[in-house]
C-alpha cells in the first residue's frame, strides 16, 4: 500500500517565483509617479491652521514676563514675608521666579523689603545701578511707601523712592504674601505694555 503525503508544500518552486514576481510587477506599476517633497506641502489647507502670527515685543515681553530673577534685598520685617512668599504655600516659583540671585548683574526685579536706612541707601543704589536694564522696582511695605512707623526718624529714608525709581508699591506692615503676589502680576502687566523693539512707547 502506498502512502500518500499528507501535508503538501504550498508552492513549488515555481508557483513561488511567480508569486513573488507579480508582487514585483505589481508594486512597481503603482509606483511610477515620484512622491511630491515636503516643501511642496507648504500650500496645502491645513498647514495655514498651524502658523501663529505674533510680534517681536510680545514674543520678547512675554519671555521677560516668565523669567523674572529677584535679587536678595531684604532690610527687616518684610523680608520675613518675602521669604514665604518664595516658599511652596504661595510658591513664586509658578512665575518663574523662584531664582533669587545674590548678584544684581543677573537679576532684573528688586524687592526691596523692610526699613531703609540712609546709611544703607547708598549700596541700595549702587546694586540698583549694577543691574542690566530692563529692570524693575518694587518696594515692600510700609517704609517704602513713607518710611512707615520710622517717618520722622533721622536714620530711616522716608521712602524708597528717593533712592531709586519705584514701579509698584505694597502697602502693609508688613504686607502679607498675597499682597506681594499682587505686586508682582502688576509688574507682569507693566511688562506687558513695553515696546522692546521701539525706541520710545508709542513712537515707531
Amino acid at each position: 500500500m502506498a502512502i500518500e503525503n499528507l501535508r503538501p508544500s504550498a508552492y513549488s518552486d515555481i508557483e513561488l517565483d511567480a508569486r513573488e514576481g507579480a508582487i514585483v510587477e505589481s508594486f512597481f506599476t503603482e509606483h511610477q509617479t515620484a512622491i511630491p517633497d515636503p516643501a511642496d506641502w507648504i500650500g496645502a489647507p491645513p498647514l495655514p491652521g498651524n502658523i501663529l502670527l505674533t510680534t517681536v515685543d510680545k514674543v520678547i515681553n512675554w519671555s521677560r514676563h516668565y523669567s523674572l530673577w529677584p535679587v536678595t534685598f531684604g532690610l527687616a520685617c518684610c523680608a520675613i514675608e518675602m521669604m514665604c512668599t518664595a516658599a511652596s504655600r504661595f510658591d513664586i516659583a509658578r512665575f518663574g521666579m523662584e531664582v533669587f540671585r545674590a548678584s544684581p548683574r543677573q537679576a532684573d526685579l528688586m524687592i526691596i523689603a523692610g526699613t531703609l536706612t540712609w546709611k544703607m541707601a547708598p549700596w541700595l543704589k549702587r546694586i540698583y545701578e549694577q543691574m542690566p536694564e530692563p529692570k524693575w522696582v518694587l518696594a515692600m511695605g510700609a517704609c517704602g511707601t513713607s518710611g512707615g512707623i520710622f517717618k520722622g526718624s533721622y536714620s530711616v529714608v522716608p521712602g524708597f523712592n528717593r533712592v531709586v525709581p519705584i514701579d509698584v508699591y505694597v502697602p502693609g506692615c508688613p504686607p502679607r504674601p498675597e499682597a506681594l503676589l499682587q505686586a508682582i502680576m502688576e509688574i507682569h502687566n507693566k511688562i506687558e505694555k513695553m515696546s522692546p523693539t521701539r525706541k520710545a512707547p508709542g513712537v515707531l
